[in-house]
């Protein structure tokens, strides 16, 4: 905790466009460790719903470095206050992006991951399995979902990176 606080005061000194990303990078870190070692020694949907609050903080982490940045070229005229104009104007500036707006899709299901009915199987097995209900359908998260999931939150770094050092 105490280093933590330290890294975020030096960045705030600091203030360069790599400093922005290291808040991000340490949250995918702990997601991976989630995803690729927690998960495949417990296979528990704990340690699923876990993982979609860590991915949740680094999208929201990274929407909000976003809007920082796109004040700062111009590029939106003030960031929102409250997280749906955040969502909205991310939308707005990545509105060609397939995979950025995906990206936003598995937010806005993350945001209420905790308030969502859930229902567990197959714990400590190969095909452990949470079925979350999610406006009106029924969604499938497990080990290849989760796959899918990473892959599309690789792309989506990228594409912040990218924009934070445009």
């Amino acid at each position: 905790m105490v280093a933590k606080k330290k890294s975020g005061g030096k960045r705030k000194i600091d203030n360069n466009k790599e400093g922005d990303m290291e808040e991000i990078i340490q949250e995918k870190i702990s997601a991976d460790h989630l995803l690729y070692v927690s998960l495949k020694y417990t296979k528990t949907c704990d340690v699923i719903i876990n993982l979609l609050i860590r991915w949740r903080k680094m999208i929201e982490t990274a929407i909000n470095e976003i809007l920082k940045h796109a004040k700062k070229k111009k590029k939106i005229s003030s960031v929102p206050s409250n997280p749906i104009g955040k969502i909205e104007a991310a939308r707005t500036l990545f509105k060609k992006d397939k995979n950025f707006q995906e990206v936003i899709d598995m937010y806005e299901m993350f945001r209420k991951i905790e308030e969502l009915r859930k229902e567990r199987s197959g714990e400590f097995r190969k095909n452990v399995n949470l079925k979350v209900f999610y406006r009106g359908e029924e969604i499938n998260i497990n080990l290849d979902k989760l796959k899918i999931y990473a892959d599309n939150l690789e792309k989506f770094i990228s594409t912040t990176k990218q924009f934070l050092l445009s």
